[in-house]
């Protein structure tokens, strides 16, 4: 029977580099094709991110909040969207507050291809949900080539 020793540092370690590789996906910008996990507190919209022929549409869920709120930047190809959900109302009886809606700052940002025409992105906000219609530029659409015989 061989008998070896703990080592509490190498148990810390491991764990310091398991934290590491669980919270990467939270502190990194996510290509838009990339699937994005969330586990934590506080406001985290829900983003639906669909492209055709024309267009990369990015649909952000954002109930009960004001426009004034939100900001939206394309920095190079990052599409950062960021804002603020605030508390407008509590429900109190004899010091009791239930608090079921989450709310926060919040932060997403995603990798967009450098096929964007920034000059005719276009935001619409219209029943809590934010749409930011990024065009394609004319050469990233494509086109059909004819074959001459």
């Amino acid at each position: 029977m061989a008998i070896t020793s703990w080592d509490p540092l190498t148990e810390v370690r491991s764990l310091a580099r398991r934290l590491e590789r669980f919270m990467e996906p939270m502190t990194s910008v996510t290509s838009f094709r990339e699937p994005f996990r969330y586990f934590g507190e506080g406001f985290w919209p829900n983003v639906d991110i669909y492209e055709d022929k024309e267009e990369i549409v990015c649909m952000v869920e954002l109930p009960g909040m004001d426009i004034k709120d939100v900001e939206i930047r394309l920095e190079d190809s990052t599409l950062t969207i960021q804002g603020e959900r605030k508390m407008t109302r509590e429900d109190k009886k004899e010091n009791y507050v239930r608090v079921e809606a989450n709310y926060g700052s919040f932060s997403r940002s995603f990798t967009m291809p450098s096929t964007i025409d920034k000059d005719r992105i276009r935001a619409e906000f219209k029943n809590g949900v934010l749409e930011i219609h990024l065009p394609k530029r004319a050469e990233a659409k494509g086109r059909t080539i004819p074959i001459h015989t």
